[in-house]
């Protein structure tokens, strides 16, 4: 089984830290949208197996789109692949998008899962951001998803802002748990190349983050949430039982996917391929029955390194059987490297699975590079 990722680059405005791939000009829509269904007719020999188990609609902003136009993608689907009857079916979603009306429309359309990029609860972190709701909306939105039946609920947040105190994050963490959100993804805020905040820190029209203010609340979000009864599975990801995300979850284990839209990745059979993130380019491209994408073939060293990577940051680790059938090259660089004492109480390994501890997962992208071998 694989699953299926569709990104819509188009969002309202530009949030501050995203260096995303999306657009605030709507002029292309409609012809992005056709090309993405042709993109699903000449990639539909890809996938050996058809069977589909999730599906995601990322971006940009996928609540953008009204039920006619999300229609379109879904029976495109529908028509090349199998889609499990009890496959996850995600869409983003702003809050300022959501209505009663438009999640109904989205379960008539078989989207049985929201993650909503809510980031805060308080107005003075959504302004500093750049984001186009208010606390308000975000608080009115999920009371509305909730009574319209979608139960299967992931929220964004965002910790390590300058405007966000400690007792403002665990106010957060306090209504998120209050809304019995069953799944919470949180991300620690970062300053990317390209964007709004990058250019506004080097200017010096406002502060960059500090590190020990993220991590002080990375602390207080693995307490709060853990002490819920939320499962840390992953270093940025939170679920109640029965609501890990199928869909993400597959990427960290390696899962075949297709990718349709700008700038979408896939993987299959090692191999991994990106669009191109450009809108105007992906169109003329598809309209011309051409892909635009570049690909490369993973080595085994690549694979290695991102099982090191995504397997340190869940609750699964990394199986040192995993690692013996890549070779006995990696078993020996693994266990070279594992012992050195740098990894005191960071790492702990159990019946042949190595884990982080609860020290580790501070240092998780740290400790991965540590043990990458040289590609």
């Amino acid at each position: 089984m694989a699953g299926i990722y569709i990104h819509i680059p188009f969002c309202k405005k530009a949030c501050h830290y995203c260096n995303f791939h999306f657009s605030t000009n709507l002029g292309t829509k409609d012809l992005l949208l056709d090309s993405i269904c042709k993109e699903i007719t000449l990639k539909q020999h890809l996938l050996p197996d058809k069977t589909i188990e999730s599906v995601y609609f990322g971006g940009g902003t996928p609540s953008m789109l009204n039920q006619i136009e999300l229609d379109s993608i879904i029976n495109t689907l529908h028509r090349y692949y199998t889609i499990k009857e009890k496959a996850e079916i995600t869409l983003e979603a702003n809050p300022d998008d959501l209505s009663k009306e438009v999640v109904t429309n989205l379960l008539n359309s078989g989207i049985n899962r929201l993650s909503i990029g809510v980031q805060s609860f308080f107005d003075k972190d959504l302004a500093w951001m750049g984001r186009a709701h208010t606390s308000q909306q975000a608080e009115a939105c999920i009371q509305d998803v909730q009574d319209t039946g979608i139960h299967n609920l992931s929220i964004d947040l965002i910790y390590g802002s300058p405007t966000t105190t400690n007792g403002m994050w665990e106010e957060n963490l306090q209504k998120a748990v209050k809304f019995e959100i069953p799944h919470i993804s949180s991300y620690c805020l970062t300053v990317e190349e390209h964007t709004a905040l990058s250019h506004q820190i080097r200017k010096g029209k406002t502060v960059a983050p500090n590190t020990d203010h993220a991590t002080d609340q990375f602390e207080v979000l693995m307490e709060f949430l853990e002490n819920a009864s939320y499962d840390h599975y992953e270093t940025s990801n939170f679920a109640k039982e029965g609501f890990i995300a199928v869909h993400n979850t597959n990427y960290w284990k390696g899962t075949p996917y297709l990718g349709f839209g700008p700038s979408a990745h896939s993987y299959i059979h090692d191999i991994r391929s990106w669009n191109i993130a450009h809108n105007m380019k992906y169109i003329e491209s598809i309209q011309n029955g051409i892909v635009p994408q570049e690909r490369e073939e993973l080595t085994t060293e690549m694979k290695y390194n991102e099982y090191i990577m995504t397997g340190l940051r869940t609750k699964w680790g990394i199986q040192k059987s995993h690692i013996a059938s890549l070779g006995d090259t990696f078993s020996v660089h693994l266990e070279k490297n594992i012992r050195r004492s740098m990894f005191t109480n960071l790492i702990i390994e159990t019946d042949g699975m190595l884990q982080l501890t609860r020290a580790g997962k501070y240092y998780a992208d740290r400790i991965a590079m540590e043990l990458f071998i040289d590609t």
